[in-house]
């Protein structure tokens, strides 16, 4: 529902108390650009409104910046519009007091986003919605603090976003901050592409009534049929890793399919199957093993008319909607099934997420060591805010890690014994050796021997901290048990 809807259907309600309260408080504000800094309040509150959130979510999107930036005191939003509310509210000022500059800057600003994930999660959509209006008008502030603003966005929010599995904002905010910090190379992307764009956005339009034939002649009527384009920032990662030629990327727009039901997406593929042959090795059912951020759909690539390579995923509305907003969308299922308190919901769900609770318990490891913000910034980008891949287990479990992890990143998140006794492992049911680098979707068996202990030379490969730090601990108490060892030899020898 959009934000003007919610104050009209309830005037007197939080979301309306909430509206006037900011607009009466941010007064004659201006921000740099020249329009009224109410404006962007409004706007933090019109996307989360689009989200979904709930009604206490979306008032303290509408108040997030009023305690820090007009003096109103919190003590003053806690009674006029409850602890809820306050919490929120309060929880987004304290992530808003530092600046992403230095090591130690960035490092508590890391470990304050990590505390705010652990209690609440509604703080983090509040600041994402925040931070997405604040990039869309990122041209009315100086160069020096755009190319800051963009690079925080680029590590940290966006990276953020796609772990919450909202891919959408996750792809405008690396969008967003592209040109900033790359602005050469988004010049030269959007010379190189801009035909090119056209020539395949003609061709998919032109394929788009043959495949609703196509489907229709199977008894499928799809709910939408839709074409996008890829991103900016994503294409030109991928163009990184394909030497910079434009002629071996095929995917610069691929079509969406959407159906009513699992059982629908299934009969899709096989229509469109039917109707074009897939390119071996590019069908990926992310319906029976999702990603490790909940993403579900279908994904094949066939070679459609003029055997040109087309790209289609097929899902269902609700997926969409998942894919979209990813755990703001599951929050919002799953409140409605369970009936629970909205503020008992938004942090339970906090707990719930393995790697929310793995980046607090990351936070409370580096938060008495101040001297080392730089190995703290380090293991927090590799580890959790890395571009990812998924593996999966032989039972179909899959594995989140970052880009570049190996069969014993992999074992040590099965667990700590798993790590420690692997001395091999099968990939896709072939023998691999355990320093191979894992590609998403690879199927990952751990071969454990009992009674193995780690090998000193797995540092010099492993890319997770977590496997790094239970190997460190494994040589750690095998050299102690080594020298109790020796020391109880020699006690024997001397008695």
């Amino acid at each position: 529902m959009a934000l003007k809807e919610l104050v009209k259907k309830d005037p007197l309600g939080l979301v309306a108390r909430a509206y006037a309260f900011a607009e009466l408080a941010h007064g004659p504000q201006k921000r740099r650009s020249g329009e009224p800094y109410f404006n962007h309040a409004k706007a933090t509150a019109e996307t989360l409104a689009e989200w979904k959130m709930d009604d206490a979510t979306v008032a303290a999107g509408l108040l997030h910046d009023t305690v820090e930036d007009t003096g109103a005191p919190l003590e003053t939003v806690r009674k006029d519009f409850g602890e809820d509310v306050a919490f929120l509210v309060d929880g987004v000022t304290k992530l808003g007091h530092l600046k992403y500059r230095g090591a130690k800057e960035k490092a508590e600003n890391l470990r304050k986003m990590v505390l705010a994930l652990s209690q609440d999660l509604r703080v983090i959509f509040i600041k994402l919605a925040d931070r997405l209006h604040n990039m869309r008008t990122l041209a009315a502030l100086p160069p020096e603090k755009q190319k800051r603003v963009a690079l925080e966005t680029d590590e940290i929010y966006a990276s953020l976003a796609y772990r919450l599995g909202m891919h959408h904002l996750s792809g405008e905010l690396q969008d967003l901050a592209f040109p900033y910090l790359h602005p050469d190379e988004y010049r030269w992307l959007l010379a190189e592409t801009r035909e090119r764009y056209g020539e395949r956005l003609d061709y998919l339009k032109k394929v788009k009534p043959l495949l609703a034939r196509a489907l229709a002649a199977r008894g499928i009527h799809p709910v939408a049929i839709d074409i996008r384009a890829k991103r900016y920032a994503s294409l030109y990662k991928k163009l990184l890793r394909r030497g910079m030629d434009i002629e071996k990327v095929h995917d610069l727009a691929a079509m969406r399919v959407i159906v009513n039901s699992v059982a629908g997406c299934y009969a899709a593929l096989g229509a469109v199957h039917e109707a074009w042959p897939p390119v071996p090795g590019r069908i990926k059912d992310y319906i029976a093993v999702p990603k490790p951020n909940g993403y579900r759909s279908l994904h094949t690539t066939v070679l459609g008319p003029g055997h040109k390579t087309v790209e289609i995923q097929i899902k269902t509305q609700e997926m969409a909607e998942e894919n979209e907003h990813g755990v703001a969308a599951h929050w919002l299922y799953d409140r409605r099934r369970s009936g629970e308190p909205v503020a008992y919901r938004g942090r339970r769900l906090a707990k719930e997420l393995a790697w929310v609770q793995q980046l607090a318990a990351w936070q409370e490891k580096f938060a008495e060591r101040e001297e080392h913000p730089e190995e703290f910034l380090e293991a927090m980008k590799k580890n959790f805010f890395a571009d990812r891949i998924f593996a999966v287990t032989p039972r179909g479990d899959a594995i989140d890690l970052p880009l570049g992890a190996t069969p014993i990143d992999f074992a040590y998140h099965i667990h700590t014994d798993v790590g420690n006794g692997a001395v091999g492992a099968k990939v896709n049911g072939a023998i691999a050796t355990l320093d191979h680098k894992l590609k998403s979707g690879d199927v990952v068996e751990i071969l454990v021997q009992k009674g193995k202990k780690p090998s000193d030379g797995w540092l010099r490969f492993v890319a997770t901290s977590i496997a790094r730090d239970h190997i460190k601990a494994a040589l750690k108490k095998k050299t102690l048990f080594a020298r109790m060892a020796g020391a109880a030899a020699k006690k024997v020898r001397r008695g």
